[in-house]
């Protein structure tokens, strides 16, 4: 076949492609740095002849500029299926809308719930063989394209290419392609770890052995761990996480990782979007050792359950004394997103030879200076993203809380055990209020 030929026959300028976009429509920006950057600056020149559209995004670091270039929300409605920080400042000016959903499942939505009508995407250059790779950004990406009535790729010059399944389009799949000049990729830096990061990842990282097959949230705690991981004197462990985030690069780096002992994809670093700087890029493109996968399967618990010596390390921002836990929002206000968390407790929870541990400081301190317990009586409109049926071992730097199996009064002494020490006496009181508190635990 000549693919070259049908490449070309199918190249239109951004301006045109978008041509296809009808008011009303449903339009899937795809997720993290699929975001198709030029075709989002098209579409938004067409604001004043389109109403009703409505778009959806995953991790986009932005700009948007269907957003941005309509503030009232006239034309374009923008909806996130998880936030990172200029999606959660959107939605503080409410100009995002949160879609709630488990991680898993999210392919599952596609394929039997939602309209996609014009599915954007950037991709790396087509291959000699017609395929375009989903890159770093597999997650949901071929539930879409089978969803969509129109298919436009954008080509991203920077983009990885990376190997795994279900994680590719072909050409003759396409109707649209779009070129031009990109800038270089968004590095997400690592984080920098606090002292009391370091204390909780000192507590965590002894319970690893080696052979383990890790997963990693993002923020500073998870970096905190993945550091002290490439510190130690652990080895031959392995990757399967839902972000492949700059942890496991200097795992790798350091000689820790190298999937040699995984009972599941044995020598594969198994995941379903890269986030991280340009060394993880670099060390992902190519690379025989990766394998993207969609969330339907490397969220499915029923995988995670298979892993031998699997270990999840997630963060969150808050906890009840009855073990509701929230990962996603401090109020009312929406920060990220239930994400896969809970796909990870689920899993861990049915594989008898794993851990999973939701870490936070005990205490956060707000804009006014006013230090508050991150431990509370209940959740004072908090999203709840775990369930206290489905809590297991929770983490702060005065210990751990295994509330697995546990009645309302245990998981409450639990988990004042681990509160800061100031806030200890009020969280009793709270506990004999709500009838929690059987004896003092002073």
């Amino acid at each position: 076949m000549d693919y070259i030929s049908e490449y070309r026959s199918k190249l239109r300028t951004p301006d045109e492609a978008v041509k296809v976009v009808k008011s009303g429509d449903w339009v899937d920006y795809s997720a993290n740095y699929g975001f198709p950057q030029l075709l989002d600056q098209a579409l938004a020149k067409r604001k004043d002849e389109l109403e009703d559209v409505k778009i959806r995004g995953l991790l986009s670091n932005g700009p948007i500029h269907v957003v941005e270039e309509d503030p009232d929300r006239e034309h374009f409605t923008y909806n996130a299926w998880h936030m990172v920080s200029y999606e959660r400042k959107l939605c503080d000016r409410g100009l995002c809308s949160f879609i709630p959903m488990l991680f898993r499942n999210l392919p599952q939505y596609y394929k039997r719930y939602l309209t996609v009508n014009v599915a954007m995407m950037a991709v790396p250059p087509m291959d000699r063989h017609g395929y375009f790779s989903f890159s770093i950004n597999n997650a949901c990406a071929r539930a879409v394209m089978d969803a969509a009535d129109v298919i436009i790729l954008e080509v991203n010059e920077h983009l990885p290419v990376v190997q795994g399944f279900d994680n590719c389009v072909h050409i003759s799949e396409v109707d649209m392609v779009v070129e031009g000049e990109h800038e270089p990729l968004l590095e997400i830096p690592p984080s920098v770890p606090g002292e009391l990061d370091k204390k909780i990842a000192s507590m965590i990282v002894p319970k690893i052995r080696n052979g383990s097959t890790i997963q990693l949230g993002v923020g500073a705690m998870p970096d905190a761990i993945g550091g002290m991981i490439a510190d130690s004197d652990l080895k031959d462990l392995g990757a399967h996480s839902e972000l492949l985030v700059n942890s496991f690069y200097n795992m790798y780096k350091a000689g820790k990782l190298n999937n040699s002992r995984k009972s599941v994809f044995r020598g594969k670093s198994v995941f379903g979007l890269g986030y991280g700087n340009k060394d993880l890029y670099d060390w992902m493109d190519g690379n025989p050792s990766m394998c993207t996968a969609p969330m339907s399967y490397v969220n499915d618990p029923k995988v995670i359950a298979e892993i031998d010596n699997f270990v999840s390390i997630n963060s969150c921002i808050s906890v009840d004394l009855y073990g509701q836990i929230s990962a996603e929002s401090a109020g009312h206000r929406q920060i990220s997103g239930t994400g896969g968390q809970l796909d990870f407790l689920t899993g861990a929870f049915d594989n008898p030879t794993a851990q999973s541990f939701i870490c936070m400081t005990s205490t956060f301190t707000d804009k006014k200076g006013v230090v508050h317990s991150r431990i509370v009586p209940t959740l004072p409109g908090d999203i709840v993203t775990d369930p206290r049926s489905q809590a297991m071992t929770i983490v702060t730097e005065y210990g751990m809380a295994d509330l697995a199996g546990l009645s309302v009064w245990e998981r409450a002494e639990a988990l004042i055990a681990i509160a800061h020490p100031d806030f200890r006496e009020e969280l009793i009181a709270g506990a004999q209020e709500l009838k929690l508190w059987r004896r003092s635990n002073k």
